[in-house]
């Protein structure tokens, strides 16, 4: 009889064969033995079999293709396939370290926790825009480190880009909800820590989170975020935060001070846009000192706003559609 794995990976993919050879290169290179990947194809029209085959023989590895249904329902799929006793979301779109899971391991091994996440991180190799959208992701600036930060403003809420659940829990809890929009990751932490899962940081479980999207697609994300977040709050009760309405107070006050400055040249305008000068200032300083790079700076300076709009917009849109219900 084979020894049963540790940990299962699934990566739902869909249309981004390059992307999966990538990330599984990255596992390849792991000393940590005691996994298995389990790969769901959601439907692709670019398959990754070619790329699973190639891999066949490095990594003890499955292949599924289903028919279309959405990344939360194709990531159920691969853990029924799965032998281990904890299961690894991983976003095609990632790489991790040597080290992801021994970091792992050291951490279960003196912490009891049923689900967890690890910090989201760039690497060298990135475009200036993709380093730009991950320092607008990820800066105590912007979303206040809640992706995966060691100082953070709120409890830590693992996303399926990098989550380590036990099996047990999440089978308990049926798993992902079939929400065919941003928020599936979300709603799946929600519902493990409402039916008395502990969830944790581990800092060294790092993955390099690659993000090959433009500005308009990125917008369209943040959209759906906050659309997203907007739908959590109703399901969720008493899991609002202020922060959550910040980019759409950030937004709404940008527009104000437009108006009340440019039409009408309202001393108030003008001291509201000095705020958002002073404001886009630190972002521009701060991602070109850690990037060591201004016009990434300047990159972050766009990235931010774009999130800030396509997120406040996406709230307001949530409640105008909540309302109308």
């Amino acid at each position: 009889m084979s020894k049963k794995v540790k940990y299962s990976v699934v990566v739902a993919v869909y249309n981004r064969p390059e992307e999966m050879n990538e990330l599984l290169e990255s596992i390849v290179q792991q000393r940590f033995k005691n996994l298995e990947i389990i790969i769901v194809d959601d439907g692709s029209e670019k398959s990754s079999r070619e790329v699973f085959q190639n891999f066949s023989d490095k990594l003890k590895i499955s292949y599924f293709y289903i028919e279309n249904q959405g990344p939360a329902l194709a990531r159920n799929f691969g853990v029924t396939k799965s032998d281990g006793d904890w299961i690894i979301f991983f976003d095609s779109d990632c790489t991790i370290p040597k080290n992801y899971f021994f970091e792992v391991e050291k951490f279960l091994e003196k912490n009891n926790v049923s689900f967890y996440g690890g910090p989201d991180m760039m690497d060298e190799s990135f475009t200036y825009l993709q380093k730009s959208i991950n320092f607008s992701m990820t800066s105590l600036f912007t979303t206040g480190g809640i992706r995966g930060s060691k100082i953070s403003i709120d409890k830590f809420l693992p996303r399926s880009f990098n989550m380590g659940i036990k099996k047990d829990a999440f089978e308990k809890v049926n798993g992902f909800s079939d929400i065919r929009q941003y928020g599936e990751d979300l709603d799946l932490s929600y519902k493990l820590i409402f039916s008395g899962n502990k969830s944790a940081l581990i800092p060294g479980a790092k993955v390099f989170h690659k993000r090959r999207t433009n500005l308009f697609n990125f917008l369209n994300q943040m959209f759906k975020s906050g659309k997203g977040r907007h739908y959590l709050n109703i399901k969720y009760k008493n899991t609002f935060k202020l922060f959550h309405i910040f980019p759409t107070l950030f937004i709404l006050g940008f527009i104000l001070s437009q108006i009340l400055f440019v039409f009408y040249g309202n001393k108030l305008g003008e001291i509201i846009q000095i705020f958002y000068g002073v404001y886009f200032s630190a972002i521009f300083l701060s991602s070109s000192i850690m990037n060591k790079n201004p016009i990434i700076g300047i990159l972050s300076v766009i990235t931010t706003f774009t999130q800030f709009l396509g997120y406040g917009t996406g709230y307001i849109y949530g409640l105008v559609e909540h309302e109308k219900k």
